[in-house]
């Protein structure tokens, strides 16, 4: 629980430094009154009942996959209930890639609102700060993603006590100013909400979208259940988190209620004067976390893509000697940190930034909920009726958000849609690229068991070692064993043919990774299974080689042979021409395979050719 607090509900937990203040923004025009105050406050209370606590807390993270959540896990879970290649499969692959593509977004602009609106609490200390307030979060912001190589693991001990004195210190404030006037507490009534949106209408809708700011993170709770489990995630939130926020929340309605002008900065004006200070440096350290795990989160979203076949490789290098889901990707975290720091010198503010906030949020919990409708009928066998009803509830609330936050698009709301449609072009261009290359080396492809009898026929001169060869296919012959026949003339004493799977579970157990078929004349067939949350590792194969199957491989006597295609872009019927071109300069750039699966350097040999598409 400890743990899961420090990591899981950093977002969520610093919503309340920026999510009332929107809500009352002169620029929704409402005019404030204590009916609004209590039409706001009871929002905001069901919106946690429904959306946080009975969608994802109770239903969504029973769709787990073999305990991982995350939407990437949940496509995966609901793509098994249908055939490989059908239109549903399509449908349901596409929906959850541009849900994790908005996540992006949402890795972006959250450093940047959460930072930059803890640091603007100076400028209620003293309005003389209001200068610095932009260099300040920079700074902060740099030297975060600065530290990043480093690892979670070294601060990971100091999140989770932080959070606990942040969530205690919230509703610490919350109790303070709701003794003054507890009558506050009544907006827990819906009809307070219900009469609000009544009689305020279309500008009680725009609202909506700034009351969804204090939803901002709950996909953490599913995303992140992995690392922690469910029982703590769900205990956390009942028992401290969500009490603590709501306190909050409703102790900055009842001050609103006895000092209107407080609206210029609810949360910090909650304390007296003396303390703002102190609240401002414990503020910056949650947002720290807050940014910490959404950092981390598109780090593991990404290692998660490129093993689905969505991302190019990339370098990933590991943080921490206990926790796997502890990685470091140097080109995801410089594209990040240049991204944050456009994003807070365009916007320069957080009222500004959280126009941008809602869309991508709302966008990936929609998408949540139809992948959820696809797992709960198919998968867990609900009745149909059932289904129907609880999705309904769901979908009505989600939709309500998100179109309350598409009003927003011309504020900022247009900048993760970019952002998001831009990467989901590029997963989609790379999936279907790596497609359309595997079909061409199915149609020039020569059978391999008919290829290895012809060969062991009329043997060419044998020569001492191993020999490695990766391949996508277990049915062909791999393209740089033929080169390697072609220019070389030579078979090694032994052949291993090396297929590694990647399967839609978060991982697979050792003694179930290997399947070893011998093809005779010391040729091997292997296939190695790995999960979407692992990277697969040429060495703990070739141990696992000689402890399960007694096939002993010298490691310097091993030569590893890799097929390195250059790809070229022709009106050959496939995708458009530019996309084509697209996938050629993405497949170029790629990181190398025997980077990519930790293959000793000096034991590769790469053998190209040229591939049309």
């Amino acid at each position: 629980m400890l743990a899961a607090i420090g990591v899981v509900f950093g977002d969520i937990g610093t919503s309340p430094l920026y999510a009332l203040k929107e809500c009352f923004s002169p620029d929704h025009g409402i005019p404030f009154s204590p009916d609004a105050v209590f039409g706001v406050i009871s929002m905001v209370f069901w919106a946690f009942l429904i959306v946080v606590s009975l969608k994802y807390v109770l239903f969504v993270m029973r769709a787990n996959n073999h305990g991982e959540g995350g939407i990437l896990a949940l496509m995966a879970l609901a793509l098994r209930t249908v055939p490989a290649n059908s239109q549903r499969a399509l449908v349901i692959m596409m929906l959850g890639v541009f849900g994790a593509c908005m996540f992006y977004g949402d890795a972006v602009i959250t450093p940047a609102i959460s930072v930059l609106s803890a640091v603007e609490g100076l400028e209620i200390v003293s309005s003389k700060f209001t200068k610095y307030v932009i260099p300040i979060t920079l700074v902060i912001l740099v030297v975060l993603f600065l530290i990043q190589k480093k690892g979670t693991a070294l601060v990971g001990v100091l999140f989770g006590p932080i959070m606990v004195i942040w969530f205690l210190v919230l509703a610490t404030m919350g109790i303070y100013n709701i003794v003054d006037n507890p009558v506050i507490l009544y907006a827990a009534n819906p009809i307070y909400a219900v009469n609000f949106l009544m009689e305020h209408s279309l500008q009680a809708f725009i609202v909506l979208g700034a009351v969804f700011l204090v939803l901002t993170g709950a996909e953490a709770l599913y995303a992140d259940m992995g690392h922690f489990g469910i029982k703590p995630i769900q205990y956390a939130w009942f028992f401290l988190t969500m009490p603590c926020l709501l306190l909050n929340y409703f102790g900055q309605g009842a001050m609103l209620l006895s000092h209107p002008e407080a609206i210029a900065n609810p949360f910090f004006l909650m304390v007296p004067e003396s303390y703002v200070l102190i609240l401002v440096v414990l503020a910056t350290m949650a947002t720290v976390i807050a940014s910490q795990a959404v950092i981390s989160g598109a780090y593991s979203m990404t290692s998660q893509a490129i093993l689905l076949g969505f991302v190019p490789r990339m370098k990933i290098a590991y943080t921490s000697d206990k926790e796997v889901g502890q990685v470091y990707m140097p080109t995801i975290n410089w594209m990040l940190l240049v991204l944050v720091i456009a994003v807070v010198l365009a916007f320069k503010e957080s009222n500004n930034l959280a126009a941008a906030y809602g869309i991508a949020v709302t966008t990936t919990m929609v998408i949540t909920t139809l992948l959820a409708a696809v797992v709960m009928r198919v998968v867990w066998k609900w009745n149909s009726f059932l289904v129907a009803i609880v999705i309904a509830l769901f979908l009505f609330v989600d939709i309500a958000f998100f179109s309350a936050n598409v009003l927003k698009i011309a504020e900022g709301g247009w900048f993760p849609l970019l952002l998001g449609t831009l990467c989901f072009l590029l997963l989609i261009t790379w999936y279907q690229g790596r497609k359309l290359l595997r079909q061409k080396a199915v149609e020039g492809g020569i059978p391999l068991e008919a290829f290895i009898k012809s060969l062991l026929v009329s043997e060419p001169i044998r020569v001492n070692g191993t020999a490695v060869f990766l391949t996508a296919h277990v049915d062909y012959v791999p393209v740089a064993m033929l080169h390697n026949l072609k220019h070389n003339q030579v078979l090694h004493q032994r052949v291993i043919f090396l297929k590694i799977s990647v399967w839609d579970v978060p991982y697979v157990e050792d003694q179930d990774r290997l399947n070893l078929k011998e093809m005779g004349g010391g040729i091997y067939l292997v296939r190695a299974m790995y999960g979407f949350k692992e990277t697969p590792d040429i060495n703990q194969i070739m141990n696992l080689l000689a402890t399960q199957y007694q096939v002993n491989c010298e490691p310097m006597e091993t030569s590893f042979f890799l097929a390195r295609d250059t790809v070229v872009p022709s009106a050959i019927p496939g995708m458009a021409l530019w996309r084509e071109k697209l996938f050629a300069w993405m497949y170029q750039n790629a990181a190398k395979p025997s980077d990519f699966f930790s293959i000793p350097t000096n034991r590769v040999v790469e053998l190209g050719a040229k591939v049309e598409i």
